[in-house]
């Protein structure tokens, strides 16, 4: 989950910076970050959310959304580099919206651990999207981390990671 936070932090969306990384086996297979498709402005870039610049209502919102979704990117990078993601594992900052779901499961992924459930205005929308896993097989894990590897993480991000901690002989 640190390193789907980490592929966050490159999120160009200023509504909600998500990450997502894909594992199998203890591997990383692939990561993804929300943001615009190649070619087209970024969102940070413009400093405003060009779906809300235009007025679009929650209703249709990815129907004018620049981004990409995490889980998304994550699998056509791993498409691209030709990487099968059957088996694996998702973890993602955030729980997938529907059409992500859907292709997730349709690549084969196994299991979806995500750090906050979407929480949208509509709730019978999210109550659907939870049942759709189930109904896919798709195992669902919520997933913080705990205080302890905050800390060892913190450690990593504020320090010189590699500086030698052991004399050389």
């Amino acid at each position: 989950m640190a390193l789907a936070k980490l592929a966050a932090s490159r999120s160009t969306c200023l509504s909600r910076p998500t990450g997502c990384v894909i594992i199998r086996d203890k591997q990383i297979l692939s990561t993804g970050y929300n943001g615009s498709m190649p070619g087209v402005a970024h969102c940070s870039d413009e400093g405003s959310c060009y779906r809300r610049s235009i007025g679009a209502s929650d209703d249709g919102k990815y129907d004018y959304c620049r981004s990409i979704h995490a889980e998304a990117n994550a699998i056509a990078l791993a498409a691209r580099q030709g990487v099968s993601v059957k088996g694996a594992t998702v973890y993602s900052t955030l729980f997938p919206c529907y059409v992500c779901t859907k292709l997730m499961a349709s690549a084969g992924i196994s299991e979806i651990v995500f750090e906050l459930s979407y929480e949208s205005w509509n709730k019978e929308r999210d109550k659907h999207w939870k049942e759709a896993t189930g109904q896919a097989k798709l195992k669902l894990r919520e997933y913080k981390i705990d205080e302890k590897d905050k800390i060892f993480f913190e450690y990593f991000i504020q320090n010189e990671t590699s500086r030698r901690r052991l004399k050389s002989e």
